[in-house]
């Protein structure tokens, strides 16, 4: 015996009518793939989902619907603007019923990617990034942006400078004015005594967002990253020897920054490559129990 089962979202009236902006679902544990040049991984994701219910009477949404579509989103292909401004699209489509027009999508997920260390071959690891990827359909259209967690070191420019005085007094108190000296003298006071104060240093992250055009072939995460990276040139690091260890203390050394330096070298790296890139760098104090926090916005034209 078939008998029609019983839908109240369809049957039912609202009791206390008023439209709703987004209804929908979050948290969804979802496989995605993201390829991009020679990286391709499957990933897992956890996808916020919601459309507007604009009709003040209509009790619900469909939710099965959208969670149907949702997973065929990245079903056998990668993840891709296109897909996403097709799966938002067949969201609003199917709740015609409910008179939506207005669907959006939250993906957030880590992107692993391996990196080499700095100097010795074969040696390196997994690095681990968080991305976020925000996109609706309104009646403004579609659009998409990305943001991608990049983590770092920063050692602190003052700090430095403090230091490289408490260097010179030590140096001028062990060598007074006519004091016979060599070369070979200096370099056994400064390997025994450089260090009488060392600048302090920190792990420090930058979040990044920027828009990705809706007919782009890739979300372009990777290159994203890559130019933070670049930009700030002191990445944290995986496996090392004692030889990467030392570069990338000269790295720190030769990029002492404070936050808003970050800040500003980021956004020096993305304009004019990225569109309305919008920069949150955070230096996670050594000297202080609280945080050094810089953002910047997008740079006119």
């Amino acid at each position: 015996m078939n008998e029609v089962l019983p839908d109240v979202s369809i049957s039912d009236l609202a009791i206390h009518q008023f439209p709703l902006e987004w209804v929908g679902m979050q948290g969804i544990d979802l496989p995605i793939v993201i390829s991009e040049g020679q990286y391709k991984k499957e990933l897992h994701a956890k996808a916020d989902i919601q459309v507007n219910l604009p009709s003040a009477h209509i009790k619900g949404i469909h939710m099965s619907r959208l969670y149907t579509l949702l997973g065929e989103l990245t079903e056998g292909h990668a993840l891709s603007p296109d897909r996403i401004e097709a799966a938002l699209k067949s969201m609003i489509d199917t709740h015609q019923d409910c008179h939506t027009d207005s669907a959006r999508l939250h993906l957030a997920f880590n992107l692993l990617a391996k990196r080499p260390a700095l100097l010795t071959e074969k040696m390196g690891g997994w690095r681990s990034y968080p991305i976020c990827i925000d996109a609706h359909i309104t009646k403004q259209g579609f659009h998409i942006r990305t943001t991608a967690t990049v983590e770092y070191s920063s050692t602190c420019p003052c700090s430095a400078a403090l230091t490289r005085q408490l260097v010179e007094q030590g140096f001028l108190e062990s060598f007074p004015e006519n004091a016979p000296m060599s070369r070979q003298s200096v370099a056994q006071w400064l390997r025994k005594n450089a260090t009488l104060a060392t600048p302090h240093s920190q792990r420090s992250e930058a979040k990044v967002s920027v828009e990705i055009t809706h007919d782009a072939a890739n979300l372009s995460l990777l290159a994203l990253i890559n130019n933070v990276e670049q930009a700030l040139q002191t990445p944290l690091q995986t496996a090392v020897k004692r030889a990467d260890e030392q570069a990338f203390a000269a790295l720190n050394g030769q990029n002492l920054m404070f936050v808003e330096d970050a800040a500003r070298r980021i956004q020096a790296q993305l304009h004019g490559t990225f569109i309305n890139p919008s920069v949150h760098v955070r230096h996670l104090e050594s000297l202080h129990p609280h945080d050094a926090v810089a953002w910047s916005h997008p740079v006119s034209a």
